[in-house]
């Protein structure tokens, strides 16, 4: 039987191979970072020839044929149904085609906006060394400013504004008793 595996990640897989056989370090020198960042890239190489190995959509679509289900395929690949037919299921253009839609939605910045004025609840937390919850009742009792900033598409953002009057209470001074 002729191997199935891309020349490509059959490489990927030799060099792991021979990498975890190679004879130990000498015990006298510490273990060199070159050599563990060599195990890492032959890890991630081998991983992602694996991830696009060529071998895996021509077995499941065999599977498929042979009368598997999309469930059975899922549970071999230890996937959800929907990712595994995200991922295999169509021709090779559209399998193409919705991998590179992916790999551009990936690429993108976030698109949540980063110049909006104010703080996030989240941060403004942090910065009080309060929990978020904390922030929002110091907004229901109008000791810390707040506005719900809404952008031109709809989406909204809850801001908050520490200005001198929201900075966190110093430690209170002691009661002095009275005589």
């Amino acid at each position: 039987m002729p191997p199935y595996l891309d020349p490509a990640t059959r490489d990927a897989l030799q060099r792991l191979a021979e990498s975890e056989n190679a004879p130990p370090a000498d015990a006298a020198e510490p273990p060199s970072a070159h050599a563990a960042l060599a195990r890492v890239r032959d890890i991630r190489t081998l991983a992602a020839a694996l991830e696009s190995e060529p071998a895996v959509i021509a077995s499941v679509r065999d599977a498929l044929e042979q009368g598997a289900t999309w469930d059975d395929v899922a549970a071999a690949a230890t996937l959800r149904v929907a990712a595994a037919k995200w991922r295999w299921q169509g021709t090779d253009a559209d399998i193409a085609e919705r991998h590179a839609a992916g790999r551009k939605r990936a690429a993108r910045p976030s698109s949540k906006p980063s110049d909006l004025p104010g703080h996030s609840v989240a941060d403004a937390a942090r910065l009080l060394g309060v929990t978020a919850q904390a922030v929002y009742l110091r907004i229901t009792r109008g000791t810390l400013r707040a506005e719900t900033i809404t952008l031109d598409d709809g989406r909204s953002y809850k801001r908050v504004f520490l200005d001198d009057a929201a900075e966190p209470p110093t430690a209170p001074s002691p009661v002095q008793p009275t005589a």
